[in-house]
């Protein structure tokens, strides 16, 4: 077991990884159930899939323990972070009665994590929630930092809040039934945190990245637990990304989100196989601009490849030019008022945030990436 602390003023909490969680919900999540008695249900939100495959061993846990749990259920994919999900959550939460002593529970990826958080976040000006994450993606980067949101017709995560969870529960088992599409885009952001911070780690992924996606318990608690410590340290650091630190989290997600648009947000590309793409495009940007040799763009080009990531823009044929990638990037919300921020790379393990990126280069360099 790996206990991993968020560590901030008045509002620090646990990151709990161990094998078998799930079925020990009850006792580990004792203290946000404590508010329900057993008078009252427990509010659990999930996904059609994730439903499908936890609700009843919930359900059995948590009678073992005396309570019961009610769920709210919304289809899978983007499409659950609208207006009206949320509003309809917000309906049936309030119809519940829920306390700002209460926790709702979040079980599923990082849409269904970005919405409760949302929601908890607004209802009754701010009540508890608890993550439960089950893809990879969710595991290593979203169930954790406290960024909640939904999308709008204007773009992706445009509307939200900083709220943090008080506990989250990962439990790598659940991973298992994880779809290895979804498994490898979860790694996209594992990734990251190398290309980001920590060139050893880099470097044990491109010797152990197989491992990782291929389940192996041993590499896979290892790449989880070491994302989430380096998350953890950098939310501490710049919880509400207002200084340049947390924001090299972002890492591959200005070209990834614009990608994401073109594409309309649909299965046709996931996020994290956005952010892998992003990547590489930031790599070689970076080799562009003289601060990151070509043979080191193409290390970290071919280690996404490695992961049957994309790492070809011209290789998802989109039918556009620079010029529209970069137009989506004008609505990606780290833009600030003059200025469009972009995560590019010192060397692999050291990213920075660049603000004097001439936007007409990046969509001449994009024009040629969609031909090469």
């Amino acid at each position: 077991m790996a206990v991993i602390s968020v560590a901030l003023a008045g509002r620090s909490y646990d990151v709990v990884i161990e094998e078998g969680l799930m079925a020990q919900l009850a006792k580990r999540a004792a203290p946000f159930l404590k508010s329900y008695g057993t008078t009252r249900s427990v509010p659990f939100v999930a996904d059609t899939n994730t439903h499908r495959l936890y609700a009843a061993g919930i359900d059995t846990n948590l009678a073992a323990h005396g309570l019961a749990a009610t769920w709210f259920v919304v289809d899978p994919g983007e499409d659950a972070k609208t207006w009206s999900v949320l509003e309809s959550l917000c309906d049936w939460l309030l119809g519940l009665g829920i306390t700002r002593r209460d926790h709702v529970f979040a079980l599923g990826g990082g849409v269904v994590g970005d919405l409760v958080g949302f929601a908890c976040a607004i209802l009754k000006r701010g009540c508890g929630f608890v993550q439960l994450p089950t893809t990879l993606l969710a595991q290593v980067d979203s169930s954790v930092g406290g960024k909640t949101a939904i999308n709008t017709r204007a773009g992706k995560n445009l509307i939200g809040a900083f709220h943090q969870p008080s506990l989250v529960l990962i439990d790598p088992l659940v991973l298992a039934t994880l779809p290895d599409r979804q498994m490898r885009a979860g790694y996209a952001e594992v990734l990251k945190y190398g290309l980001l911070g920590d060139a050893a780690f880099f470097g044990w992924l491109e010797t152990n990245g197989n491992k990782v996606v291929g389940r192996d318990p041993a590499a896979l608690g290892h790449a989880i637990a070491t994302s989430i410590a380096m998350k953890a340290r950098i939310v501490a650091e710049d919880e509400r990304e207002t200084e340049d630190r947390r924001a090299l989290l972002n890492l591959g997600h200005t070209f990834g989100h614009a990608l994401e648009a073109e594409t309309g947000f649909s299965q046709s590309l996931l996020h994290g196989e956005a952010v892998a793409l992003g990547m590489v495009l930031a790599a070689r940007y970076s080799a562009r601009r003289g601060e990151i040799s070509v043979a080191d763009a193409e290390r970290a080009a071919q280690a996404i490849a490695a992961a049957s990531l994309p790492a070809s823009l011209a290789a998802l044929g989109l039918a556009c030019d620079g010029a529209a990638l970069v137009e989506h990037m004008r609505h990606d919300k780290k833009a600030e008022s003059t200025t469009l921020l972009f995560l590019l790379l010192r060397s692999l393990g050291e990213a920075y945030v660049a603000r004097d990126v001439d936007l007409a280069d990046i969509a001449a360099f994009l024009d040629g990436e969609l031909t090469a």
